[in-house]
């Protein structure tokens, strides 16, 4: 027997209590499974789309993806506000430009706070107080030097940068833990304060705090610090009690 009634009582203004929309490369592993992990939970929603990206990871490939951006933002939840829209690509916020990703986002979700993950570790080396930074990066050469300009813009030295030289986001996605921990522990350079590793695709976040107990620094990543930046945004506290530095800092 089939039976349907007309529902009457009130609904809540939301299903969660803070929401946040995440633009993922369609190629991306990592950022969505790192944004479950350090960011959703039952008072804060993950929304994720996709936008699309074709390898090798280039700087003219990388900004491809700016058309597409706001057609992305757009289908995050089509009428609702977000609390912040997250754009998953380090190297591309870079070489796109901030504030024309920004804008792209906003296009598409007029209104709402944008995060990248390089505007996000920017703030999180500052909030560590890192003036000095050596950086991982899996890219090639032409796509990290962009990386190391952008930081020194924004004020930091740079004492070490690394790349890979790697082209594709994927094969990035699939480096061992205990590479990306040996990779970052030999780049911190005499007189460092903190390191940076580059790159959504890097499932670098979880290796954050074995980096720090090997080097005695703290670590930022793109996802880490893009994840931070979002819980800043959702007014949730810093966790003493973190395994890694940044999400026990304000």
């Amino acid at each position: 027997m089939i039976e349907e009634i007309q529902h009457q009582s009130a609904l809540e203004a939301r299903a969660a209590a803070r929401r946040i929309g995440l633009i993922a490369l369609a190629t991306d592993h990592t950022v969505e499974a790192d944004f479950r992990r350090l960011v959703a939970s039952d008072d804060i929603a993950v929304h994720v789309t996709r936008v699309g990206y074709a390898n090798p990871t280039t700087p003219d490939n990388l900004r491809a993806m700016h058309p597409h951006l706001a057609a992305a933002a757009a289908l995050l939840l089509p009428g609702e506000a977000l609390d912040a829209v997250v754009y998953g690509c380090t190297s591309a916020s870079v070489v796109i430009g901030e504030e024309a990703v920004a804008a792209a986002i906003r296009e598409g979700k007029p209104g709402a706070a944008v995060i990248t993950p390089a505007g996000a570790a920017v703030l999180a080396l500052r909030a560590l107080k890192a003036r000095r930074i050596s950086i991982l990066t899996p890219y090639i050469r032409q796509t990290a030097e962009p990386m190391q300009a952008y930081f020194e813009a924004n004020g930091f030295a740079v004492d070490r940068l690394l790349c890979l030289g790697m082209e594709d986001d994927r094969d990035m996605a699939r480096l061992p833990h205990a590479e990306i921990v040996r990779l970052a522990a030999g780049i911190a350079a005499a007189g460092t304060e903190a390191l940076f590793i580059a790159c959504t695709a890097l499932r670098a976040a979880q290796c954050a705090s074995e980096i720090e107990r090997q080097t005695g620094l703290p670590v930022v990543t793109s996802n880490l610090a893009a994840a931070w930046a979002s819980l800043r945004q959702c007014g949730i506290a810093p966790d003493p009690k973190a395994a890694c530095r940044l999400l026990a800092t304000a």
